[in-house]
């Protein structure tokens, strides 16, 4: 069944013709927005993972490059890699999976360099048509690559830019016929760019030292992406993430991290549309440049101020360290009922020792039958410091 869900999907992103309506939600009417290549929006990495998606604004390490890269210049350690898996969708299937690699190498003390991988595996899928003949057997898959510089404009202020290329293969070279024409599939490609900005500061409240950092990030700015050699084209993604965190240093010892990030999707909302016409009642046509669909975002939902609120995503944690060296986290994860309705818990923990770290995430719906359900995430990290930076520790021991 599943299978033929996925094919379905396919035969909506490959059709010329694409209509907008309401969809119900959670048993109420809903007008979700929908995107190319939504594997981009996923939490790769299983410390976020853990604090509700959150990652704007927390410390860096090197999954910095997806929530934020600017993050990179702050980074304590010389180089560091990261590398995540995420079984995906596991209660419905057994053969789709998220992974990530992702690394970073400090160039000197104010600049960094940053490059990743992010690779979404659909499983197999067998095509068949009407009939339900058999037309082929395949393993859809999409990936993303990314190289990012990051550099300190201050002591606090940091600033980043990324630049990706996205390769989405959803039925390979298939060719469909939809009313009597036949459209010829392809793998869509396109290219986007990142925009990451960081600001950290330590500060004594109330005689306990406490670190404020702010982070903002505008993410996969870039051209649409089309399956087919019709003008049909789809928006990627494209997103602004803005987030805090505080770290608050209870004793030598003992550390904890308040974070809360705020992110919505910078491409059209679908509009209200006449039944019998087609015609637009409220709302704007989608149909729409690339800067037109960015900035028109802001205003162009058909339910007004009310309605773009409703399309901004609430993700908050909160992470407990000792001594650097293990953590606990927990978090939840909000989204409008009209706009998607996903709501989880998520919980985790993490482990440091000497260069190795490991992270583990678990996700817990609100709803129950959530095909999100028991979502499990790995992360595995190595960080490693240059010989001056040892140095220096060791005068200081």
């Amino acid at each position: 069944m599943i299978k033929k869900i996925f094919f379905s999907l396919s035969i909506v992103v490959l059709s010329t013709q694409i209509s907008d309506a309401q969809v119900s939600i959670g048993g109420q009417e809903g007008n979700p927005i929908t995107t190319a290549t939504p594997f981009m929006t996923i939490s790769p990495d299983a410390r976020s993972g853990a604090m509700g998606d959150v990652g704007a604004a927390i410390s860096p390490d090197a999954n910095s490059i997806f929530w934020n890269p600017a993050k990179l210049a702050f980074a304590e350690k010389n180089m560091g890699v990261a590398i995540s898996y995420t079984p995906w969708l596991r209660k419905l299937v057994n053969d789709m999976s998220l992974s990530y690699l992702s690394g970073y190498k400090k160039l000197r003390k104010e600049e960094a360099i940053g490059i990743s991988m992010n690779y979404f595996n659909l499983g197999n899928i067998t095509f068949t048509d009407i009939n339900g003949n058999v037309m082929q057997d395949f393993r859809p898959k999409e990936f993303a690559f990314t190289g990012c510089y990051s550099r300190k404009l201050s002591k606090t202020l940091g600033v980043a830019v990324g630049l990706k290329y996205i390769h989405s293969n959803l039925s390979g070279n298939i060719s469909i016929n939809s009313g009597g024409a036949t459209t010829a599939a392809k793998p869509g490609n396109t290219a986007a760019g990142d925009i990451g900005v960081y600001f950290n500061n330590d500060y004594i409240i109330s005689g306990t030292n406490t670190n404020i950092a702010l982070g903002a990030m505008l993410s996969n700015i870039g051209a649409k992406i089309s399956y087919t050699n019709s003008s049909q084209k789809d928006f990627i993604p494209t997103s602004l993430r803005v987030g805090t965190a505080i770290t608050t240093e209870l004793d030598p010892y003992n550390k904890i991290v308040f974070a809360i990030d705020a992110n919505k999707l910078l491409v059209p909302t679908p509009p209200l549309r006449d039944d019998s016409t087609g015609a637009i009642i409220k709302g704007k046509d989608p149909e729409r440049s690339l800067l037109s669909g960015v900035f028109g975002s802001f205003s162009d939902a058909p339910g007004g101020l009310k309605e773009e609120l409703q399309e901004v995503i609430l993700s908050g944690g909160v992470e407990y360290w000792y001594n650097d060296l293990f953590a606990v986290r927990g978090g939840y994860f909000y989204e409008n009922p009209r706009k998607g309705n996903r709501k989880y818990f998520t919980l985790g923990f993490g482990i440091r020792y000497q260069v190795f770290g490991l992270d583990f995430a678990y996700l817990v719906p609100v709803r129950s039958n959530n095909p999100l359900a028991e979502t499990l995430r790995f992360t595995l990290h190595f960080n490693f410091e240059s010989k001056s930076q040892r140095d220096i520790e060791t005068i200081t021991e």
